[in-house]
């Protein structure tokens, strides 16, 4: 106890003493901007202070690269100019403002070309492609790095050209077809890095290539066992082994090299990840001891440096090595210990959370005990297509982030041209009414595109958001939470669809699920109601809202009954066909709620109340093919309706309430 306090002194120590020194250099800096002539210098140290305040107080570090870029500009001092964007740019980074961190950075890029300037150039592609990258725009990410590592080359910076070629491999290595491609440029980063040395760099390439060579041996796996494959080529029995033993030496190179990340990122954050892919490969190799061996030191590795995400890999990693190996109860109680892990942290939308539903179901189905196997189908099911609208909800999110750049960059086109007409007037190199006729025609035709393309920017939120909360978030950044007396709450939800998605690819599936949705959306823009969200295979909608009326009642009703007719009429001709079915129940109750936006990120208009719970309730109690409505949406709807009294119906956590099912319209 006494040696641990004595450490902890010491590191607290070097702490302070750290801290102590960094602010005395700060305060350095300061006294020298305070007194320096407005020179090349200067704004170099300017630099210097926004990067010491970046961490610290992004306001300063913002404020302080801006006085250099003004001061570079002013005495023409490029170099530093195009750095203090550089600085601009890490800060609007650290914001998230990628839009602006792309646009500063690329001016900085044109200002490092123009003067030829070659590892700046380098460095900001670099950055660039990061941000490309990260957006899942690998086209433009691999145009970066690829142009990155030809002014590397020229410069001959070797830790720019090791990055680069990195990060080349990093792209190539998302597909299949390339993964060779990705193995070169990886293996040449390698080298490089190698002969610097960048202890940090060599560790990432072992690493980068010891996952290589397992994507490499898992893609051709599946190639040689492929039937139409084999059938091609006419492969026997003695070929297929002959072909396994070949690309079991890919794991072989891959134990190689993660081994070596391993010896590199001792005391690193990086050492659970490298445990972890190395118990993956002796899995791979059926060498479940050492496999769990590797997968506990990732472990415990990971809990030294509190990595919840590590612990719970290495947690399923284990559990998969135990189910294959037959262990199956152990292995249940370790893929729930990975699942409450990844909950934990918030991964409850990861492909590792998918990994541990397949497992769990998996190994409750080898126990024969299909009641637990059903309800993690289920989970899994339901995480898939959460996953799947995630990624849709990415793809439109980066068509806006593409679009949003594309119009930035418009703005700033028609600002310099402002300017350079401006000083073309001054000067006088154009005179009198004709300048002001060019000047008003570049303008309209600026302002014309920048209107086309704020119409695209709305449209893209109306699909999101309600107009009214559209406008308001708009006008003021915000969106205030709104109460409404009268709203009708519309709850769907699939029977059978269990049974239908076992049957069906995931493709199929989900072009069946987003065929009735479509619908669905179709149905309810026709009767004036607001969609809400989608929850797995249930559909939530509600009338009287953001724009209050006294029809939602009605309309809800109305749109309830268009629901299940069309879905009788999909099962009809599904079954006409053969084809694996959905059935419905639909609920609807009326009451008071409180809608607005919710999170800072990825808006989502949603609602809250009591309402919202009994409207749910009204679905789960009802039955297929019908639309039942509560007692109190009885009330309202009773002379548009015919409907048919089923008495007090006892719903879950509600206890008994009256219910109806609506037979048909009466207008």
């Amino acid at each position: 106890m006494k040696v641990k306090t004595t450490f902890l002194f010491f590191i607290c120590f070097l702490f302070v003493t750290f801290c102590s020194a960094k602010q005395n250099m700060v305060d350095s800096l300061k006294k020298v901007v305070a007194s320096a002539p407005e020179d090349s210098n200067k704004v170099n140290t300017l630099i210097k202070l926004s990067d010491n305040y970046r961490s610290t107080s992004q306001d300063s570090a913002m404020n302080y690269a801006n006085e250099a870029k003004a001061l570079g500009e002013k005495i023409n001092y490029r170099k530093g100019t195009g750095y203090a964007l550089k600085a601009i740019g890490m800060v609007y980074n650290l914001r998230e403002d990628y839009v602006n961190a792309l646009q500063v950075w690329k001016e900085a890029l044109k200002i490092f070309e123009e003067d030829s300037f070659k590892v700046g150039a380098a460095n900001m592609l670099n950055n660039i492609g990061v941000i490309y990258y990260n957006k899942g725009l690998e086209d433009n990410a691999l145009e970066s790095y690829l142009k990155s590592l030809k002014y590397a080359e020229e410069a001959n910076d070797p830790l720019r050209i090791a990055t680069a070629m990195s990060n080349v491999g990093g792209v190539y290595s998302n597909k299949e077809a390339t993964l060779e491609k990705a193995l070169e440029y990886q293996r040449n980063a390698l080298l490089i890095s190698s002969s610097i040395p960048d202890t940090v760099l060599m560790g990432n390439g072992n690493a980068n290539i010891g996952e290589l060579y397992v994507s490499i041996y898992k893609r051709d796996s599946i190639n040689i066992h492929n039937p139409d494959s084999i059938k091609l080529n006419k492969r026997d029995s003695t070929d297929i082994k002959r072909l396994d033993a070949q690309n079991l030496q890919q794991l072989d190179s891959a134990l190689f090299y993660l081994m070596k990340a391993r010896n590199f990122y001792i005391g690193s954050e990086d050492l659970p990840f490298a445990f972890n892919t190395i118990g993956k490969v002796y899995r791979l190799k059926k060498d479940y001891r050492l496999s769990i061996e590797y997968y506990q030191k990732g472990y415990h590795s990971a809990e030294g440096f509190d990595s919840k995400r590590d612990m719970g890999q290495a947690k399923l990693g284990i559990a998969n090595t135990k189910r294959e190996s037959g262990d199956i109860k152990s292995a249940i109680a370790d893929y729930k210990e990975a699942e409450e892990l990844l909950k934990n942290i918030g991964l409850e939308d990861s492909y590792d959370l998918v990994e541990v539903y397949e497992g769990l179901s998996a190994s409750y189905s080898e126990l024969k005990d299909y009641s637990n196997a059903f309800k993690y189908q289920t989970l899994l099911i339901n995480l898939r297509k959460k996953i799947y609208d995630y990624e849709i909800d990415k793809k439109m999110a980066n068509k806006l982030f593409t679009y949003n750049i594309d119009k930035k960059q418009g703005e700033v086109n028609l600002q310099k041209e402002i300017v350079s007409r401006q000083k073309l007037i001054r000067n006088g190199f154009i005179g009198g009414f004709a300048v002001v006729l060019l000047f008003a025609g570049v303008f309209l035709s600026q302002r014309n595109r920048i209107s086309k393309e704020k119409k695209r920017s709305d449209e893209l939120l109306l699909n999101i958001l309600p107009a009214e909360t559209a406008e308001e978030l708009k006008a003021t950044g915000t969106a205030k939470a709104k109460s409404f007396d009268i709203v009708s709450v519309l709850f769907t939800d699939f029977k059978n669809f269990t049974q239908a998605s076992e049957l069906l690819s995931p493709a199929d599936l989900v072009a069946e699920i987003n065929h009735c949705y479509s619908e669905f959306d179709k149905i309810i823009t026709h009767h004036g109601i607001e969609k809400i969200k989608t929850i797995g295979d249930a559909y939530m909608c509600a009338g009287g809202l953001p724009a209050t009326n006294t029809t939602n009642p009605v309309d809800v009703v109305k749109a309830g009954l268009e629901m299940v007719a069309f879905i009788e009429k999909n099962k009809q001709e599904r079954i006409s066909k053969g084809q694996p079915y959905f059935e419905l129940r639909c609920g609807i109750h009326t009451g008071p709620v409180v809608a607005g936006i919710v999170g800072i990120k990825k808006f989502a208009y949603d609602i809250w109340g009591d309402t919202v719970n009994t409207a749910s309730r009204m679905e789960s109690s009802g039955e297929i093919g019908k639309v039942n409505i509560s007692g109190a949406t009885y009330e309202l709807v009773k002379d548009h309706f015919d409907c048919t009294y089923r008495g007090k119906v006892k719903a879950k956590n509600k206890g008994e309430i009256d219910m109806y099912f609506v037979n048909r319209s009466l207008s």
